[in-house]
C-alpha cells in the first residue's frame, strides 16, 4: 500500500494512493491510520487535485545513519565505522514533496543526500534482527540535506544536519518493500549525480533498526535514514533535486535562497 498525507479543499487528510504512474488517484482515510488503520471512506479525488505533503511528521525523532556506504565514506576522507553510528534531525527539519528547500544564510555549502527512509510503526525497544519488520510500518524516500561547512567546523553535527528544512521525506509511504537490493537515484536540474543500490549499504535495514532500538526507543511515527551512495554534491538556488527510490517513487524538489 502507498499511504499519503495531503490537503484537499483546506482540509488535512491521510490517503491511499492507487493506480499506475501518472494516472494515480487518493482514496481519503478516516482517522490517523498509524493508530486506527487504514480505514477508507467513499470520497476519492485524482492525485494531480491535492497537494501532498511530507508523509509523516515524525512524533519524537529522525534518526540518520552515518557513513553507511563504503563509497560516500571514501569520496569523503572518512573510514567506515565498524558499526552503525547515528545522528538526529529534528521534526522541524521535515518538508514535504514540492516544498521549497531553503539554503540557510550561514551556510555556503548545502549539499544534498538522497536516502531510503524507514518509518516506524510502533512502539520499540531492542528489537532481536528477526523481529524487525514487525515494527516497520513503510518506507519513503528521503533527502538528507548537510551543511557541509558546518559539519566541518562545529563539534557536533546538530547544525549541519539539523537547520530548518533540511529532511525533505516523500512522497508517500509504501508499506510492502524488499530492502536488499533497491536502486537509489538523485538528478539536480535532470543530470544523473547519484546512482547506488541498497545492497552496497556497510549496515542492512534491519541492522540498522535493531542498532537504533537498542540506543533509544522509536516510537509510532519516527524515520530512520539509513545513508546515501557516492556522488554528493553542492546545492544552489534555483536548482530542481529529484530522487527516486525502486518500489516507492520519486521526490522533487526546488532549491531557494533564504
Amino acid at each position: 500500500m502507498r499511504i499519503a498525507r495531503f490537503t484537499v479543499e483546506d482540509n488535512l487528510h491521510f490517503g491511499l494512493v492507487e493506480g499506475d504512474a501518472g494516472e494515480e488517484t487518493i482514496t481519503v482515510l478516516s482517522g490517523d491510520p498509524f493508530y486506527s488503520g487504514v480505514n477508507p471512506t467513499d470520497k476519492k479525488y485524482r492525485l494531480d487535485e491535492v497537494r501532498l505533503l511530507a508523509p509523516i511528521i515524525p512524533r519524537s525523532k529522525v534518526i540518520g545513519a552515518a557513513r553507511n556506504w563504503h563509497d560516500h565514506a571514501q569520496e569523503l576522507g572518512n573510514q567506515t565505522p565498524t558499526s552503525p553510528q547515528f545522528f538526529f534531525k529534528p521534526n522541524t527539519s521535515v518538508i514535504g514533496p514540492g516544498d521549497p528547500i531553503a539554503l540557510p544564510e550561514w551556510s555556503s555549502d548545502v549539499s544534498y543526500e538522497g536516502e531510503l527512509a524507514v518509518v516506524i510503526g510502533r512502539i520499540a525497544k531492542s528489537v532481536p534482527l528477526d523481529r524487525v519488520p514487525e515494527v516497520i510500518y513503510g518506507y519513503t524516500v528521503a533527502n538528507d540535506l548537510t551543511a557541509r561547512d558546518a559539519q566541518k567546523s562545529d563539534l557536533q553535527w546538530a547544525r549541519a544536519k539539523g537547520f530548518d528544512g533540511s529532511c525533505p521525506l516523500g512522497p508517500w509511504i509504501e508499506t510492502e518493500l524488499q530492502t536488499d537490493d533497491l536502486t537509489i537515484q538523485t538528478w539536480v536540474d535532470g543530470e544523473l549525480k547519484q546512482d547506488g543500490t541498497t545492497a552496497d549499504m556497510v549496515f542492512s535495514v534491519a541492522e540498522l533498526v535493531a542498532a537504533a532500538s537498542e540506543y533509544f526507543t522509536l516510537l509510532p511515527g519516527d524515520v530512520i535514514l539509513t545513508g546515501t551512495p557516492a556522488g554528493v554534491g553542492k546545492l544552489s538556488a534555483g536548482n530542481e533535486v529529484e530522487i527516486e527510490v525502486d518500489g516507492i517513487g520519486a521526490l522533487v524538489n526546488t532549491v531557494r535562497a533564504e
